[in-house]
């Protein structure tokens, strides 16, 4: 008969401690920080710059996009894949405006703030600045 009362309680006790776990405070996991909008990113001088270089760029205005470009990168532009593509930006302004060797300097520059940066197919395809790129950045 004793055999008979030891085992159920040796059966609770797996219950009663899952009890107590379940009891126990779980760690609070802080969720990532949100990726900033674009209002955050206007306040910032090199953000704001490169947004400004990309509209006027987009608008065919060259000259107002290599100024606000330049100030980009002047500024200080945090993120290696912004500096990339105000380089990459830049190099089209300079090789449509026949200045080849800025234009494979700007390539090289993008290149060595993102060493994963290259053009797409279609961009790698261009008849100006194509044959610079490949050129400057080619394996």
């Amino acid at each position: 008969m004793r055999s008979g009362v030891a085992l159920p309680r040796l059966l609770l006790l797996p219950a009663m401690a899952a009890l107590v776990a379940a009891c126990a405070p779980t760690p609070t996991v802080k969720p990532p920080p949100l990726p900033p909008t674009l209002a955050d990113l206007m306040q910032r001088p090199a953000e704001r710059a490169l947004i400004e270089g990309i509209r006027y760029y987009d608008e065919a205005q060259y000259p107002q996009a290599e100024a606000q470009l330049r100030k980009a990168l002047a500024t200080g532009l945090p993120d290696p894949r912004d500096r990339a593509s105000a380089h990459k930006l830049l190099a089209f302004i300079t090789c449509t405006s026949s200045r080849l060797d800025d234009c494979a300097t700007e390539f090289s520059a993008a290149r060595a703030a993102d060493p994963h940066f290259q053009l797409s197919r279609s961009e790698m395809g261009h008849p100006v600045w194509g044959p610079v790129y490949r050129r400057t950045l080619a394996p």
